[in-house]
């Protein structure tokens, strides 16, 4: 209730109260605040009660000062104190405003500064492209709790050939989690879409083909990987087409189905080394033949077979060593298997390229960062020339010779 004296001020000086309120609730200073289109009660109300000779037109200008003096007299009370006796509670909106602002940004540095962000800065751009798009229902909160799970999802991508539904289940706990018209359907692709250096896709075959890149839907008789000097000492299938092609200096293609059904891998080397190129392997296996140091190919991006074998190897102890081509997506490929399997490096620094790069060859593409090596992006934009692997190969099977006096 307001104090009796601030309850008998004339309600034509209603207007006056709330465009104090709105003023003041900005939290930016007040000096006079101009108050209009006035009613013929409400200009003598304020002309009467500031002691006017005359009434003010439509539009009144009070001095904050003024007002101060004069209000003391008749009230007691500040102006701030009436008019929150009167309007209630002012607030200050500068404030709140600065407050969002600081969660808005504290969000989005969460986001750019993420782990799973900073092993793929292939991402960037996504991180970029959806701030742009704004907070899911304004609130922070949702929008980071949405992104949480599209991160989540991207971190375990790709995957080993299950189906959308069932991955989604697995990782979410919901199996239309991923289904299309949902905002985090549209998180997940845009950022695929940004690891893989591709546009989003555009229609559903295009999407399709988005699921399978990531490893999800896929054939487990067409998707393969090819392996050359891995020996199994186990009785599965697999086991025994390792053994008989390592001992012949054979690759083999082993499929999704074959490596299912093997329950695990047994006598897993520790190391295997994982190139990116087929042509690779096959250089090693002419020079090594039936000596030929466990090798792994993933052809380009890694197949849901790739993926499966991998992750054997490495639940089973193996240290996996990645190398690919100095270029744009080979970048963002050797960034991927890294964060996702757990690979490291192999000779893909900056020295490496420097040294191998001669002015001569294709253009490097859209070259995004990685995280072993922050200067590596910069040299290869810079200088303009792409290293494909097979460019190195020699080096890279010089060093395993080395390493397994083969």
């Amino acid at each position: 209730m307001p104090d009796p004296a601030i309850h008998r001020l004339s309600p034509g000086l209603a207007p006056l109260w709330r465009e104090l309120h709105r003023r003041l609730s900005s939290g930016q200073a007040v000096r006079r605040v101009t108050v209009g289109p006035l009613a013929d009660d409400e200009r003598t109300a304020i002309a009467d009660f500031f002691g006017w000779a005359r009434l003010p037109v439509e539009f009144a200008t009070v001095d904050m000062d003024s007002l101060e003096q004069v209000l003391v007299a008749a009230t007691g009370s500040t102006v701030r104190s009436v008019v929150e006796q009167i309007v209630g509670p002012i607030g200050d909106r500068a404030a709140e405003r600065r407050h969002a602002d600081a969660e808005r940004k504290q969000l989005w540095d969460w986001l750019a500064g993420h782990e799973v962000v900073r092993a793929q800065p292939a991402l960037l751009g996504w991180v970029t492209a959806t701030r742009r798009s704004g907070l899911l229902h304004g609130s922070v909160l949702d929008t980071r709790a949405e992104l949480e799970r599209a991160l989540l999802v991207v971190s375990q991508l790709p995957s080993a050939g299950i189906p959308v539904p069932v991955f989604a289940d697995s990782v979410l706990h919901d199996p239309h989690a991923l289904d299309e018209g949902y905002r985090l359907h549209g998180m997940v692709v845009k950022a695929l879409a940004a690891v893989y250096g591709i546009d989003p896709p555009a229609d559903s075959v295009q999407l399709r083909k988005l699921w399978e890149r990531a490893g999800l839907a896929g054939d487990e008789l067409s998707s393969t990987v090819l392996v050359a000097g891995l020996r199994g000492t186990g009785e599965s299938a697999v086991d025994r087409i390792l053994s008989a092609c390592a001992s012949s200096g054979q690759a083999a293609a082993l499929t999704l189905q074959q490596l299912r059904a093997m329950p695990r891998f047994s006598g897993a080397p520790e190391r295997v080394s994982v190139v990116e190129n087929p042509s690779v392997m096959a250089l090693a296996l002419r020079r090594f033949g039936d000596r030929c140091p466990p090798i792994v190919c993933v052809s380009g991006w890694p197949s849901s077979a790739g993926v499966c074998l991998l992750q054997y190897l490495r639940d089973a102890g193996t240290e996996l060593r990645y190398h690919g081509d100095f270029d744009g997506e080979g970048l963002r490929i050797a960034a991927n298997v890294v964060a996702r399997l757990g690979a490291l490096p192999w000779r893909m620094s900056s020295a490496d390229y420097l040294a191998a790069v001669d002015g001569k060859g294709p253009p490097v593409g859209r070259v995004t960062g990685v995280p072993w090596d922050s200067d590596l992006a910069e040299h290869m934009l810079r200088v303009g020339v792409a290293v494909p692997e097979e460019r190195v190969a020699n080096g890279l099977l010089d060093e395993l010779a080395r390493q397994y006096t083969v």
